[in-house]
């Protein structure tokens, strides 16, 4: 696919000054990588001392309804970028007014809601789950016999990690998942058979260079994401087929920055799009230990222009996420997993540690990807055995 030019090519060089909109682990990865190359990284939220100010040069506590501050805030940066997606379409205009946005806020429009983002893909002609939109219950019984069961019902807006989403196997389950979205508009989609859930990373500049990691493969645990593996050789037939829908949709969105296209390979072997994430993804953390060039400098090079790096493999890995719960006994042994040379402890300066809450990761590299899981999972196992016996 060739790489489509797009408007303001300029490049933002190191020692400018990089703002971002949202304070939690990926904003804290990313201003690390922009201080490794040069710049300094200004952070705007609502939370003070959050893991991104931990580590950022500057940070502004305010509201995001705060004009004046983010105003302020816009005259202090040469470019933003958002570390989630869900950020007040109000906050982004304002300071688009000043300086870039990137991704532009149109891309967050489309990906803040399912059925935008479903209509999106279906328009684009990039193969996803069948789907239907929801806001009567009378539509859901009727949505119900069109896709067929099992189907799962879907907020339209602002669920993650599997929250705001109901599975239903049977017709007489329908009232009750339209009751657990509280009726809030919502997407029904049909059930996927899958045998590999996977993502791919697609970074692209304002001068349409694209560059792309993966597929990684992904296993989850409660619907959050449990272990990521790359590179599997199983995924290897179906690589070529994957990065070419992670570029269409970034060429598609006309998207400066990164995205993740999270993707199904069904049982038919097809690859169907799951989500869009238009910023780093939790199953590319592993891209700082084991890439040529991890997720977060990518997405840095992509919203200064710089040339982007390459997304190869350098090393087989695997990541495991670190949830609360295992701080249940209190702090954690760090040097029982440190012991391991070739493991990774990446932790996201978070004080309150709540189950579920997602905490810090590990990353281990190894021969193969699989070698690599199985050492980070005992690594994990070893964790929770010594905090639950202390």
């Amino acid at each position: 696919m060739r790489d489509a030019p797009i408007i303001d090519s300029r490049p933002i060089l190191p020692g400018a000054t990089l703002g971002i909109l949202g304070s939690g682990q990926l904003g804290r990865m990313f201003a690390l990588a922009a201080a490794r190359l040069g710049y300094q990284v200004h952070v705007y939220s609502p939370h003070a001392k959050s893991p991104t100010a931990q580590v950022a040069t500057r940070e502004t506590v305010a509201d995001y309804d705060d004009v004046k501050s983010l105003e302020n805030f816009a005259r202090s940066i040469d470019v933003l970028t958002l570390e989630f997606e869900n950020v007040p379409a109000k906050a982004v205009e304002t300071i688009a007014q000043v300086v870039p946005v990137r991704p532009a806020g149109e891309v967050q429009y489309i990906v803040q809601n399912r059925l935008r983002e479903k209509l999106f893909l279906q328009q684009h002609g990039i193969a996803c789950a069948p789907f239907a939109e929801i806001t009567t219950a009378q539509q859901l019984a009727e949505a119900l016999d069109q896709i067929g069961l099992p189907a799962v019902l879907k907020t339209a807006e602002s669920g993650y990690d599997g929250k705001g989403q109901s599975k239903i196997t049977t017709p007489e389950e329908a009232l009750a998942a339209w009751a657990g979205v509280a009726q809030a508009p919502a997407v029904l989609e049909g059930w996927v058979e899958f045998q590999r859930e996977l993502s791919v990373l697609v970074a692209r500049s304002p001068s349409g260079q694209v560059a792309t990691h993966g597929p990684i493969a992904n296993e989850h645990v409660n619907h959050i994401l449990d272990v990521s593996l790359f590179p599997m050789a199983e995924l290897e037939p179906f690589a070529t087929e994957a990065q070419r829908i992670g570029r269409a949709i970034a060429e598609a969105l006309d998207l400066v920055g990164i995205c993740c296209v999270e993707l199904f390979l069904t049982t038919g072997g097809q690859l169907l799009v799951n989500e869009i994430a238009p910023r780093p993804h939790n199953s590319g953390h592993l891209t700082m230990d084991a890439c040529a060039t991890s997720q977060f400098e990518q997405q840095v090079r992509a919203i200064c222009n710089l040339p982007l790096g390459s997304g190869e493999s350098i090393w087989p890995a695997a990541m495991v996420n670190l949830l609360g719960d295992l701080w249940q006994g209190g702090e954690p042994p760090w040097p029982e997993v440190l012991a391991d040379p070739h493991l990774r402890l990446h932790l996201y300066g978070k004080t309150d540690p709540r189950a579920g809450r997602k905490m810090g990761h590990l990353t281990v590299l190894a021969g193969t990807a699989e070698e690599a899981a199985r050492r980070a999972l005992a690594a994990r196992d070893l964790l929770a055995t010594a905090c639950f016996h202390e």
